[in-house]
């Protein structure tokens, strides 16, 4: 038998720069409900929650046929919130797609899928795309990972690395990747994230992922060239609305 597996978007109705943002209207519709449609295109998913700590969100989620798991509001992090909508569901391995991303690729999500249903080594999975320019490359807001010869997730950074001792190239895709925030997890992995403290290299980072290498996960990191482009500001929903536009 298959692994079942479970798509969770998680999606808070507080947010700093944009309050109630899963509930913006991004051409004519609910944010949180272009995320739910590209998700449901995904072909390998069993299930598909949007894990919320409010009313409005899951009435909207539901008025559109899908199903919504209302979760504390007091989660420290989207990981958490997922492992609480899973706790009762039957779920072998569990994806967390960012509630903030309406044009995700349903590929991606299968593609990460199929390595965790294909190799029951692989605690996690994650994502990664070539950097492109040296602007990227050293901007603290974009997440490198390094990765091993299997393609296991060796060190997450928002500084540059590997740091090029003799300089760093001028076309930064022959060796640069950057993070992209989608993660499957086995379940059991998923449990023992939440229930664990974080760590210093997460406090020092603030990068979250960085308590699952700490505590020795093997975390595969497929490759793609889906960047994605998250909703955090008014300014966003235009580019996202430009870039529908651009089919």
């Amino acid at each position: 038998m298959s692994d079942r597996v479970v798509g969770v978007i998680p999606a808070r109705y507080a947010s700093t720069r944009l309050p109630g943002k899963s509930l913006v209207e991004i051409a004519g519709k609910p944010l949180v409900l272009h995320v739910l449609d590209r998700v449901r295109m995904a072909q390998r998913l069993d299930a598909v929650l949007v894990a919320t700590d409010d009313a409005r969100i899951r009435d909207v989620v539901e008025a559109a046929g899908g199903t919504a798991v209302m979760t504390s509001e007091d989660h420290p992090s989207g990981t958490d919130r997922v492992a609480e909508a899973v706790a009762s569901i039957d779920a072998d391995v569990v994806i967390n797609i960012q509630g903030d991303e309406p044009l995700v690729d349903p590929e991606l999500i299968d593609q990460l899928a199929g390595v965790m249903v294909e190799n029951p080594a692989w605690d996690m999975g994650t994502a990664a795309a070539p950097i492109t320019t040296p602007d990227d490359l050293h901007a603290s807001a974009v997440v490198k990972v390094v990765t091993g010869g299997e393609g296991q997730a060796l060190y997450f950074s928002r500084a540059p690395i590997p740091y090029a001792r003799d300089g760093f190239p001028s076309d930064p895709s022959t060796i640069y990747r950057r993070h992209i925030g989608i993660y499957a997890y086995r379940r059991a992995f998923l449990k023992r994230i939440v229930s664990s403290p974080p760590t210093a290299l997460e406090e020092t980072e603030k990068l979250e992922q960085l308590r699952a290498l700490a505590l020795g996960a093997r975390m595969v990191v497929i490759e793609t060239d889906h960047i994605g482009i998250g909703v955090d500001t008014p300014e966003d929903v235009a580019k996202v609305e430009a870039l529908m536009k651009q089919g």
